[in-house]
């Protein structure tokens, strides 16, 4: 998606690994929110570090520029420090933020276009001898989580010399030490010359030990600077710009010998050296050449310093640790399979940007997934997943792999299977409290007591259906097996006699009890959202169960299912919507439990229980049943009034203007802004202090309520819903690639992921050898739309007369393929070749289990 000059400056493009941190590249171009020291980093800069880009012939120098563009205003300097806008250090008053180089000559316009992963950005400038531009990504490759798990940055920058004789370019990598105390030294020896800069302060298993390197290939010479001079006042940028103004290469400058000084600053500075890594090389009239930077970082060792009172605990190892010896492997790592990884990330890239889907969609699907690579996740030493709900401006927001949060991110499940299957490992295996409920958050370092807070309905029941979609993505009913304890332990506390909040001591099928919540409360009384997922994990851990033998638990899960589902279609649907069944002036309901419980809920003015729903048409209703949808699972209520519930949410929840609404809470959508509002009453008065955030937008649930609108068939209403949040985030209001809720680079989000199987009617059951095409009636000649699963990713085609399923990474192994139009086929193939098959219900049987590589689809021929 390209983002013009009025429309780039709330930029921010993440690039780094899953769990490793980032740097953003600005709409303009410069390189902001060093976000690479295991925390977050909003806002910040590292003092001088840039590219640049000069030309020359014929010994004589033609231009010289910094790459970057105009600075986004204002001008007039930072405020306060929690204010701070792209760097700077000297606050209001003093002008542009100097540190990102505004008064050094640079291009005019850039021209950027974000398709996530991959960035690039165009340079113009009339009065440089040529055109550039960058490419810039972090490798991101479907089901490769070593290749996609990398802390370092690409910058590819190609200069194309348009003028009518050969030109010299030299393209210059300045990078600043962020370290304190640190070495800075330039190296030439080994295939790529080396900007390497390490911290001398502190030894290298402490928590601020890091390391810096810039590598680069591609030159015909490389020449570089260990350190800038040292001096005072500007003097060090000042010299910078009169060496690299200079033809030719640059002179090596270093302090190893401190004599050689006299200006008295011949020892390291307390913020580090700045240093320079240049290229240098030649191009023919109208011909293109490309170089290559690779920038890595290396913050080996970590701790939890995002509670003060859990510093006492020891510290670990960030998992890129126990893989790279530092930040230059790392480098070497990435240049030497540059080529492989560029390929393999622009063909993920090529192939979800090719699906023919609507623009607003696929905006939606890549743009989250920036928050992968965002500090909101890491990877810890042994390599599995976890991660914050999102991030604050300098640590983590809400840590312990939230499980209500994570309970809408679909993205990682599917792109990266086996991290996913990380976090149910976690939970079962540390997450357990001695009463048998599961802690929402799980403690870090591993192996700590579970938090004590009470356990929550849509975490702990989420948790069950989580495990249910990673069997049927992976097919692998030997890792269910080992874990199905922990499915089995969830569901059973919710009638546990050691449950204290007495969610269903009878067995009824449906909540009764005190039920906390991703909404940060308790609901008490029976609920459509909270019981909705209850009933699904009932019903997920019966299928669970028949599958690892354990036939007992089976039937006692059907039976509790069958009867809380009667009942909460009997008591909680109003005729239009699905409604809370409690009596909210009723204060024996809160006494039950404790009188602080009473306290904190009762409104003694209007004499009613505080934070709940009512009558209340809530976005989140049936949310059950849209994850049940993606995953297989069947009905949950009854469909007829799921499509009822969802068009009262877009007819009541969804506002085409905010201007006229009154929301008390974060504002996330303002003035003309559209958006979906957690909660309203449209039948009677709102209660007087409803569920908190009820009048907010937050995204993560605007998406799952439009996807589910379109799984049912309403895609009008579901894109209208979609296209509401993307247009809030233009680039000049907001930052595409950071999608807010609690902080930056918000995890529930990722509930985006699922309109691509809301489009395409994938559904993967590999435990069943089975897959699922059933694409909405879609525009045109062909129907086009990117897949992942456990093994294999791909591609899915439709034409009028044909279904065709293309692997681009991996292996599908196949006994069924579901289709929509099954009771039409009249053949089918792989690599051109015919197979056996049989019809059957909503299917087509293979003779033999077909295996599906790169090169060979499976086409199917249908009759018209």
């Amino acid at each position: 998606m390209k983002y013009d000059k009025d429309h780039r400056s709330a930029i921010s493009f993440p690039l780094g690994g899953i769990g490793t941190g980032c740097i953003g590249l600005a709409g303009s171009g410069h390189l902001v929110d060093w976000e690479i020291a295991n925390h977050p980093n909003k806002c910040s800069t590292n003092r001088y570090s840039h590219f640049a880009i000069k030309a020359e012939a014929d010994g004589t120098l033609l231009d010289a520029r910094i790459l970057n563009g105009d600075l986004p205003p204002p001008y007039m300097g930072n405020t306060t420090p929690a204010e701070v806008k792209f760097g700077g250090h000297r606050g209001f008053g003093y002008g542009a933020a100097s540190n990102l180089l505004p008064g050094l000559p640079h291009f005019r316009d850039v021209e950027f276009d974000g398709t996530f992963p991959v960035a690039t950005l165009e340079f113009s400038e009339p009065g440089f001898p040529g055109k550039v531009k960058l490419t810039a990504f972090n490798p991101l490759i479907p089901l490769n989580s070593f290749d996609s798990s990398l802390p370092g940055a690409l910058f590819e920058f190609t200069v194309r010399n348009d003028s009518a004789r050969p030109v010299t370019y030299t393209l210059a990598g300045s990078l600043s030490s962020m370290l304190g105390p640190s070495r800075s030294e330039w190296k030439r020896n080994g295939e790529f010359p080396h900007l390497e800069q390490t911290a001398t302060s502190v030894p290298a298993d402490s928590a601020d030990y890091g390391e810096l390197t810039l590598a680069a290939g591609g030159g015909d010479s490389s020449s570089g600077q260990s350190c800038w001079y040292r001096g005072a006042w500007v003097d060090d940028l000042n010299t910078f710009w009169n060496d690299f103004t200079r033809p030719g290469e640059f002179a090596e400058r270093n302090y190893r010998d401190a004599s050689r000084f006299t200006n008295g600053h011949a020892t390291s500075p307390v913020n580090g050296d700045t240093g320079t890594l240049a290229l240098r090389f030649e191009v023919a009239p109208g011909e293109s050449r490309s170089v290559v930077f690779a920038l890595a970082w290396y913050y080996p060792n970590r701790r939890n310093d995002w509670n003060p009172g859990d510093r006492e605990y020891p510290g670990w190892r960030n998992w890129y640790a126990t893989q790279f010896d530092g930040a230059a492997q790392v480098a070497d790592y990435l240049l030497e399979n540059y080529s492989r990884l560029k390929a393999e990330t622009f063909r993920f890239r090529d192939a979800l940007f090719d699906s023919t889907l609507p623009p607003e969609v696929l905006d939606a699907v890549s743009a989250n997934l920036s928050t992968l690579k965002s500090p909101t996740c890491m990877r810890l030493e042994n390599g599995e997943f976890y991660a914050f709900e999102g991030c604050q401006s300098m640590a983590g927001s809400c840590e312990g792999s939230c499980t209500h949060v994570w309970n809408y991110a679909y993205a990682l499940p599917y792109l990266f299977p086996d991290l996913e299957r990380s976090m149910r490992e976690l939970d079962f295996t540390y997450n357990f409290q001695p009463e048998g409920g599961l802690g929402f958050r799980l403690q870090l370092p591993v192996g700590r007591p579970p938090t004590p807070f009470r356990p929550c309905v849509d975490g702990q029941m989420g948790g069950v259906l989580k495990t249910f979609r990673e069997w049927k993505i992976s097919g692998d009913t030997e890792w269910l097996r080992r874990w199905y304890p922990g499915v089995k332990r969830s569901i059973e506390y919710a009638w546990s006699p050691r449950n204290y909040d007495r969610w269903d001591p009878d067995q009824s099928g449906v909540l009764t009890g005190r039920q906390h919540h991703t909404l940060d409360v308790e609901l008490f009384g029976v609920n459509s959202w909270l019981t909705g997922f209850y009933l699904a994990a009932l019903k997920a851990g019966a299928l669970m169960a028949d599958a690892v033998g354990e036939t007992a638990d089976a039937e006692l899960f059907r039976t509790i299912f069958e009867r809380g589902r009667k009942r909460i279609e009997s008591e909680l649907f109003n005729g239009e919507y699905y409604s809370q069944k409690v009596d909210l002036t009723d204060r024996s309901i809160l006494e039950a439990y404790d009188e602080d419980t009473a306290r904190f809920y009762w409104n003694d003015e209007t004499g009613e229980i505080k934070y709940q729903i009512g009558d209340g048409c809530l976005i989140d209703q049936v949310l059950a049943q849209w994850h049940a949808d993606l995953i297989g699972l069947g009905d949950i209520f009854e469909p007829e009034r799921v499509v009822s519930a969802l068009r009262a949410i877009h007819r009541h929840n969804f506002k085409p203007s905010l201007r006229n609404y009154a929301n008390f809470w974060r504002v996330f959508g303002l003035n003309d802004e559209a958006g979906t509002v957690i909660c309203t009453w449209p039948r009677r008065e709102r209660p007087a202090i409803p569920v908190p955030y009820a009048t907010e937008t937050m995204h993560g649930f605007e998406y799952q309520a439009a996807c589910h609108l379109i799984l049912r068939g309403f895609v009008e209403e579901g894109l209208e819903m979609v296209r509401a949040v993307r247009d809030r985030y233009d680039g000049h209001k907001r930052n595409p690639w950071n999608e807010i809720e609690c902080g930056s680079n918000y995890a529930r989000s990722m509930a985006s992921y699922a309109l691509l199987a809301a489009f395409s009617g994938f559904r993967s059951d590999l435990p069943d050898g089975t897959v699922r095409f059933a694409p909405l009636p879609f525009p045109g000649n062909e129907f086009r739309c990117f897949w992942s699963t456990g093994p294999a990713w791909g591609v899915y085609r439709r034409s009028a007369e044909r279904d065709e399923l293309e692997v681009l990474s991996g292996t599908l192994r196949l006994r069924r393929f579901e289709l929509d139009r099954a009771d039409r086929v009249i053949s089918a193939a792989l690599d051109g070749k015919a197979i056996g098959w049989k019809p059957e219900k909503g299917a087509i049987r293979f003779n033999t289990e077909i295996e599906i590589a790169p090169g060979a689809p499976l086409v199917i021929k249908s009759k018209a």
